[in-house]
């Protein structure tokens, strides 16, 4: 918790330094000059990507995007060799990837400091993003409900364990099989346990929606799983962030979205447009949390 409490108040500092060198005299913070840093991306990416290279030039340093396409595997290199290379060579290294495995592996193999932007399982530097826009929006963490509506993907994931983390309460509303990962379900549990937090999964979205302080919902269908799409969409028909769902939650309650959104299917045009909705915010912030994850990473 310490940890994540300096994060995102470095997060506070750097939005705060970014925002007022962009109304005058563009500044730079510094505070990584001469590193270099290697975006090792498996998937595409508008946000992460985009968010972690200002975020490394913002701080003074380099970055240099690799796409898995582009290098020795696929040509078979093993990605143990890739990394001893990679580390031998970077100050770190920021990996969105299909499996958590190769995450894993980068951070066994490299010998330099590795972020996860994404990984089949989770998506943690989504949730310092998040956890920095919900305070900034409420001015609290610990004791706010957040429903989740929909896929128990890896941001969802993510999600549980940070809530866990700062004592947020937590309902996903999913349809039965597309429950969050029961590993993560396990740890998030334990973690709540000290923190005094709730950990509830449900299956009627307008149940899990009562009272909520925060609205959030992700795609039904994530990159990899274009061939699920039909069934995902006939499963998840009725997980949608709507206006009537919006009305049931408390009434200074929040919509929250990581992007790319399909409108019409998870989320309506009405819905994210909400004054309600924080979800450019919540966009924007992406940088600062970036800034902030690759300072204390790398420093």
């Amino acid at each position: 918790m310490q940890q994540l409490d300096t994060i995102l108040s470095r997060a506070r500092d750097i939005k705060a330094t970014l925002r007022e060198s962009r109304t005058n005299v563009p500044t730079n913070l510094n505070s990584l000059r001469n590193k270099i840093v290697g975006l090792l991306f498996e998937k595409p990416s508008t946000r992460t990507r985009t968010s972690f290279e200002v975020a490394a030039l913002r701080l003074g340093a380099q970055a240099i995007y690799l796409t898995s396409n582009e290098l020795q595997l696929t040509r078979g290199e093993p990605i143990s060799d890739t990394a001893r290379i990679l580390g031998s060579y970077l100050d770190c290294i920021i990996a969105r990837v299909y499996a958590h495995d190769t995450v894993k592996m980068i951070s066994a193999h490299s010998g330099v400091p590795v972020i996860n932007a994404l990984s089949d399982l989770e998506h943690p530097t989504q949730i310092v993003g998040d956890l920095f826009t919900l305070k900034e929006a409420k001015g609290k963490l610990e004791g706010l409900n957040l429903t989740y509506i929909g896929d128990g993907n890896n941001v969802c994931n993510s999600l549980l364990l940070g809530a866990a983390i700062v004592g947020m309460n937590m309902t996903v509303a999913c349809p039965t099989g597309f429950e969050p990962s029961d590993k993560i379900l396990r740890q998030a549990g334990e973690l709540a346990e000290t923190t005094g937090s709730q950990i509830r999964i449900l299956r009627k979205p307008s149940e899990a929606a009562k009272g909520a302080d925060v609205l959030y919902t992700d795609v039904w269908v994530s990159m990899g799983q274009e061939k699920e799409r039909q069934i995902r969409l006939r499963a998840f028909r009725r997980y949608q962030i709507n206006h009537e769902l919006v009305t049931t939650a408390a009434n200074d309650a929040i919509i929250m979205h990581c992007l790319p959104a399909q409108r019409g299917m998870e989320i309506t045009d009405v819905a994210i447009e909400e004054k309600q909705s924080v979800v450019w915010t919540q966009s924007e912030n992406m940088l600062y949390a970036a800034a902030s994850i690759l300072e204390f990473c790398c420093k």
